[in-house]
């Protein structure tokens, strides 16, 4: 039953809440999910810098470097061929870049609130972003749900080839969630080896190695456990994937046992059947100033981070067509 509708301007923040759970989303920035809050206590990444206008080429360093993004059409800055040409498509994609616009009938933003049987209440808000490098829209909904457990947040999203051509694509979500040292990763235990795309003063070996889960060689030849979280001085930054994965296989959890929670990712193993890890304990950005602390745990349609590397996972969709998949992230007090 819908209870209430609250509007805010377009170039206002959008706050939906659930409880004592809400989570912040900043459409005129990219539509970022730029805070998840449980109790007082922000689940994300903070801002590495403030706030401020993106162009359509800087780094993505050069920005905040926070939060939840969505990466579309590459996270890797790359060129690829269309029918219309190359085109260079820039770091992290296109879409935290721009502004957002809401899918509403009023032209505004509205969160509408429903109660739930036995008390419970639940928030939803829809939006799309546009690529400027590639004719692509995405849409996502997110609703935050109070549940037995604790709370959910569930994503919807739908991609749509605007253009008159088809068109390739690649997307990954981008959640940073803090962590502290000690905290803990946790995958399938099926999931034996991931594949290195990229590690910080190559110290997991090159882009392209596998690398095995959850206790890894070191180039040096010492041995490192990738699940726990390491402190901030160990200047580590690597990134790698797992896949493709099977539906028993699509979730990955992240515990924080001194913050007293667990935050649980699950996703479509057919529509994203990999998952992107990036762990960085102080060793990103490479540039002076603040460093991350931050575990993302990122579903994905491939196990690469440039569009312009084919392979199997490789997505092409034709002129108008649209393809859809979800994301759910449980968080439980613990």
């Amino acid at each position: 039953m819908l209870v209430t509708s609250t509007v805010v301007g377009v170039k206002e923040n959008v706050l939906i809440e659930a409880g004592d759970c809400s989570v912040t989303i900043l459409p005129h920035l990219g539509g970022k999910i730029a805070s998840i809050r449980l109790r007082g206590r922000e689940l994300l990444q903070a801002p590495l810098a403030p706030y401020g206008p993106r162009t359509r080429t800087m780094p993505f360093d050069e920005g905040d470097a926070s939060g939840w993004d969505e990466c579309l059409p590459s996270v890797a800055a790359c060129t690829v061929e269309t029918a219309g040409g190359t085109v260079s498509i820039p770091d992290h994609g296109d879409l935290w870049r721009v502004a957002w616009q809401p899918v509403a009938a009023s032209g505004q933003w509205s969160v509408v609130s429903d109660q739930l049987p036995g008390g419970a209440c639940a928030s939803s808000a829809t939006f799309r972003g546009e690529c400027f490098s590639l004719p692509l829209r995405l849409e996502r909904t997110v609703a935050l749900t109070e549940t037995g457990k604790g709370w959910q947040l569930s994503l919807d999203y739908t991609v749509t080839n605007t253009g008159a051509d088809p068109m390739p694509w690649s997307w990954a979500a981008h959640p940073l969630f803090a962590v502290e040292a000690g905290d803990r990763v946790v995958l399938p235990d099926s999931i034996r080896a991931l594949r290195l795309e990229g590690s910080g003063g190559g110290r997991l070996g090159k882009g392209g190695d596998r690398v095995s889960w959850p206790v890894a060689m070191l180039a040096n030849g010492a041995r490192t456990d990738l699940s726990v979280a390491q402190p901030p001085a160990s200047d580590i930054g690597d990134k790698l994937f797992a896949g493709p994965l099977s539906e028993l296989e699509s979730w990955c959890a992240l515990e924080r046992p001194k913050a007293g929670v667990r935050i649980k990712v699950s996703f479509d193993a057919d529509a994203t059947p990999y998952l992107g890890l990036w762990i960085c304990y102080g060793g990103w950005p490479e540039r002076p100033g603040p460093k991350q602390m931050c575990v993302a745990l990122e579903p994905a349609t491939a196990p690469v981070d440039s569009l312009a590397q084919a392979g199997p996972w490789s997505r092409i969709l034709a002129p108008g067509e649209s393809c859809f998949w979800p994301m759910v992230v449980e968080i439980e007090s613990i």
